[in-house]
């Protein structure tokens, strides 16, 4: 047995007030948020759908809206998992990667740490590419011709990474950098503070979104010939069909799994045992509604000509796209176009705020550097955020920001494939804790299948978006090593904190025995089979 399970109960069934953390830092994060503040939080979710729409509708054809819907429902059922183990830690922020690497911990203490820079190196890279399409909608919108717009500065020829990718200064650089900084400012005063806010523009930001996914459909109805015929660019559902469909679904997943950041602040809730579930399940609906409907709409009044459209696929015209489907002349389009920036950065407080709670509490574990879990008078771990802001501004350099979405999917694909697995092994491992909610077997199950599809999805999906794509992201999630080997076995002589589960003394015995170095090892089959079989 891994624990009493009188004394776990008693430790996890504690009101949020009452419960202390075993560190002093951890401490430090203050409990007043409620789920609905997380709901506010997590808002920001549909506006990522702005960031792959083209890119994925000029890859995969007529079946772009059929890429969104199911890849909603498979992040919608994965959520339950991610609800369970979170119930498991009511102390801890920084999302299910948090969650899932306690269950690996015993394991492999590498693919803990995995879990969770992969979830950070998956959300941390939002805030360049929300400030610049941002700043591209604000040029294009309302600067377009001008010389600021075609201002640009080459730092760095990186043609042996990516061709046609480089290093650069321009208008929209500057604008995104500034809008980082404000965004950054707002989150330091403090969760709740910045949930506030977020909550005022939240339902601003969201209306352009309902606006493009109903009006098209009353005003046009629907349009049959833009929707059919039912097949992938490539024209046939040969394996290169799949192949594309595969690499649509492997991109949007970005977007539609990233509703479960709103677990990100349970260490933060006022009572965890209730508001986690909350919190998940409730953005997980609003993104069913949002990642369904917009992008069918977008299709249905577009056609594939439409899709088609240069600016449709960089991404910069989507929001111009979007204006005259509601229609309305220049005055609505002008409104329809300042919320969708408004909605862009939602998106990027969303991504700050739970990107930046994972990086402390790695930190906090004794993963990451002891360094990044500093945390402001308001609360707020602000040392995180800087380290993401650094990135991202560097991110902002680049001139490919498809490839850097890709690059973060694959460590975003790879996160979930840990955690999805997690939560069988803290159901083996650790089954007298107390759990506030608790998945069904079937569901559990199948989420497990979700966790090796995945696994398919980035095998044949990731090298759609550029050739070496996969290497890339699995290089990038690799650089974890030196930051965990540092910390763990140079600063801390490979000990893990006491209170690393909650302050609740757990066993060492693996009790999954064998099954989880069995799931790692089918996920790299999977992979590499996956990646075999691809037509490109």
């Amino acid at each position: 047995m891994s624990v009493d399970k009188s004394s776990s109960a008693e430790v996890l069934q504690k009101s949020g007030q009452e419960i202390q953390s075993s560190t002093d830092s951890q401490a430090e994060l203050k409990r007043d948020l409620t789920w609905k503040d997380a709901f506010w939080f997590s808002s920001g979710v549909p506006a990522l759908v702005l960031f792959s729409i083209g890119a994925i509708a000029a890859t995969v054809g007529n079946i772009s809206w059929l890429v969104w819907a199911v890849s909603i429902s498979i992040g919608f059922l994965q959520a339950f998992t991610y609800a369970e183990i979170a119930g498991l830690y009511p102390n801890k922020a920084g999302g299910a990667s948090v969650y899932g690497s306690m269950a690996w911990i015993k394991y492999s203490k590498l693919a803990a740490a995995m879990s969770m820079w992969c979830n950070w190196l998956a959300w941390t890279p939002v805030l360049a590419l929300g400030t610049s399409l941002a700043a591209a909608y604000v040029f294009n919108s309302f600067f377009a011709g001008t010389a600021f717009t075609a201002w640009e500065l080459t730092l760095l020829n990186l043609e042996w990474v990516r061709p046609g990718l480089t290093m650069r200064l321009n208008g929209v650089f500057i604008l995104a950098v500034v809008l980082l900084f404000v965004i950054n400012f707002i989150q330091n005063l403090g969760a709740l503070k910045a949930a506030r806010f977020q909550n005022i523009l939240a339902i601003i930001a969201l209306l352009p979104l309902i606006l493009v996914g109903i009006i098209p459909l009353f005003t046009g109805g629907i349009q049959f010939d833009n929707l059919l015929p039912f097949a992938p660019l490539s024209g046939s559902w040969d394996m290169a069909g799949w192949t594309l469909l595969f690499g649509g679904m492997f991109l949007a997943a970005w977007s539609t799994y990233a509703f479960e950041t709103a677990i990100c602040y349970t260490g933060e809730f006022k009572d965890p045992k209730k508001d986690t579930f909350k919190a998940i399940i409730s953005a997980g609906i609003l993104c069913i509604v949002m990642f369904t409907l917009v992008p069918f709409s977008f299709q249905n009044a577009l056609g594939l000509e439409g899709l088609l459209n240069p600016g449709v696929v960089s991404g910069e015209g989507v929001g111009s796209a979007m204006a005259d489907m509601v229609g309305g002349g220049i005055i609505i389009g002008t409104i329809i176009i300042l919320l969708l920036i408004l909605a862009l950065i939602m998106a990027v407080m969303t991504s700050l705020a739970g990107a930046s709670r994972t990086l402390y509490q790695a930190s906090v574990d004794g993963f990451f550097p002891k360094s990044f879990s500093g945390v402001n008078k308001n609360g707020a771990p602000s040392t995180a955020m800087w380290v993401g802001l650094v990135l991202n501004v560097f991110l902002l350099s680049l001139s490919d920001y498809t490839f850097v979405l890709a690059i973060s999917n694959v460590n975003y694909l790879l996160f979930n494939f840990l955690n999805l697995n997690a939560g069988w092994i803290h159901r083996i491992d650790r089954a007298n804790w107390s759990r506030p909610f608790k998945v069904p077997n079937w569901l559990l199950v199948t989420n497990v299948g979700f966790a090796f599809l995945n696994m398919a999805l980035l095998g044949m999906g990731a090298d759609i978006w550029g050739k070496g794509t996969l290497w890339a992201g699995l290089f990038s999630a690799a650089l974890v090593i030196p930051f965990f080997v540092y910390r763990h076995y140079f600063i801390d002589k490979g000990e893990f904190a006491e209170g690393i589960h909650d302050g609740v003394e757990d066993s060492k015995e693996k009790k999954a025995g064998i099954w989880p170095y069995i799931a790692l090892a089918t996920g790299i089959v999977v992979i590499l089979i996956a990646h075999n079989i691809a037509v490109y």
